[in-house]
């Protein structure tokens, strides 16, 4: 079959053959149709991940066919039984199991789902990492209520807008953070209230004075910008992180969270459960993902080139067939 094959850190994928998935029990084979990219594949290529190998095929996230069936494919493996946290053995597809960037890809039975049925199978792709990134985030950690103040920091990227769209779903009232006065805009057309950019001096101040504090947000930044999110809390406020593209946090005063009660909630990926959960949601409230620009599988080196930047409104898709 083809694929995209990665077989150096820092080299570019390679587009070339790759053995078939042996058939084995328990397990599926699927058709891939349609694969998306996340950051966590653009770490990999970078090595800034554990248990990297090759070579190897990357690619968490997959719809095709099986056995007739449209489907989606769940990225976790061996997550166990344990809602709270994973097991010590937990990886995630696309790495040490061969992934969704081929034309095929060998997938637990258990973890092969009927594909929303509101969906095409660009927008079915984007669904699964990202999508229970932000459903964890939200709800299993965060537990978002109706009529909440929601901040979605760094909206723009695949998890932040699923958390958008999700809370917006659930009756929560959503706010927005970027760098992009245009990703702004383009989050409060989809419905968002308001946004601030945090390239602004001070912004943080004239966006509470302007709206308020926040019962719940959730942030993939970390670093020093994290002292914002804090002072943007409501008492009682849970913050929900699911990332630290921005290092490491600086000069947090203690009695900033203590005296407002804050709850600061560490979330990755999701349960099995919490995968279920998150799909009907999805076909509940008929949500459709963000698709910024679709590739060809060939062409996979150059969304990854993007990503660099990340200029991105929504999910790179990499069409296979």
């Amino acid at each position: 079959m083809k694929a995209l094959v990665f077989t150096g850190i820092k080299e570019a994928l390679n587009y070339s053959d790759f053995p078939d998935p042996i058939e084995k029990e328990g397990f599926g084979i699927v058709d891939v149709h349609s694969a998306a990219l996340n950051r966590r594949d653009f770490w990999i290529t970078l090595g800034m991940y554990p248990g990297i190998v090759f070579p190897t095929v990357l690619g968490s996230c997959g719809a095709g066919m099986f056995n007739g069936r449209e489907v989606i494919v769940s990225p976790n493996i061996n997550w166990g039984d344990k809602e709270s946290h994973p097991n010590k053995d937990y990886i995630i597809l696309g790495l040490e199991e061969p992934g969704t960037f081929a034309e095929k890809v060998s997938i637990r039975k258990s973890h092969i789902f009927d594909k929303p049925e509101h969906l095409t199978m660009d927008q079915a792709a984007a669904l699964p990492l990202a999508g229970l990134t932000a459903y964890r985030a939200l709800f299993t950690r965060a537990q978002l209520l109706a009529g909440e103040k929601v901040l979605i920091n760094g909206v723009g990227g695949g998890v932040a807008l699923f958390a958008m769209q999700f809370a917006a779903a659930a009756g929560a009232e959503v706010y927005v953070t970027s760098s992009s006065d245009q990703k702004i805009h383009k989050a409060i057309e989809m419905g968002a209230i308001a946004g601030g950019n945090y390239k602004n001096e001070n912004w943080q101040k004239s966006f509470k004075k302007k709206h308020g504090g926040f019962d719940v947000i959730i942030d993939s930044a970390g670093g020093p910008g994290f002292n914002n999110m804090i002072y943007l809390a409501n008492a009682g406020g849970r913050i929900a992180l699911y990332g630290g593209t921005k290092g490491n946090w600086d000069k947090i005063n203690p009695a900033h969270v203590f005296f407002k009660q804050l709850s600061i909630l560490g979330s990755t990926m999701g349960s099995d459960e919490d995968f279920k959960r998150m799909l009907k949601l999805i076909s509940d409230h008929k949500i459709v993902p963000v698709i910024d620009q679709v590739f060809n599988l060939e062409e996979g080196n150059d969304a990854f080139a993007l990503m660099k930047t990340s200029p991105q409104f929504g999910k790179y898709i990499l069409k296979v067939k």
